[in-house]
């Protein structure tokens, strides 16, 4: 194959678009690119793919899948920071914005520093940094 896979866009299934919009957008800065009601595309910053918030139901329809699931997911999200106080300034905002800590923010022993947050669907981000 001569084509090398990328992620463009991050798309996730949400209850309610406009809450997940806000925690998004007002709660950890996104940029809205488009907004389309029951869709919202966001912009991560530089060199970053795009994140889509779909109507639960429609993302699964969109797929072909049941739209019937919860619980871990197999799947995170990693925002990579270059300091521990990003990391917490970034779990602190999810938190502000409705998001629920997971697990603490936590000096590791390989010497880094992260902690996990879910967003109100319950998607998990983790935030860490080497330093």
């Amino acid at each position: 194959m001569d084509i090398k896979l990328q992620v463009s866009a991050i798309m996730l299934g949400v209850k309610d678009v406009a809450r997940a919009k806000k925690f998004y957008v007002e709660g950890l800065g996104c940029e809205v690119v488009q907004d389309y009601g029951g869709f919202v595309k966001c912009g991560l910053g530089e060199g970053s793919s795009s994140l889509a918030l779909y109507e639960w139901d429609a993302a699964a329809q969109d797929a072909g899948v049941s739209a019937e699931g919860s619980g871990f997911r197999g799947s995170s999200f990693h925002f990579i920071t270059d300091s521990r106080d990003a990391v917490d300034e970034v779990v602190r905002a999810a938190v502000a914005a409705g998001g629920t800590v997971v697990r603490e923010a936590a000096a590791t022993e390989w010497g880094g520093y992260f902690g996990y947050f879910s967003d109100l669907d319950g998607y998990l981000w983790k935030v860490t940094t080497a330093t």
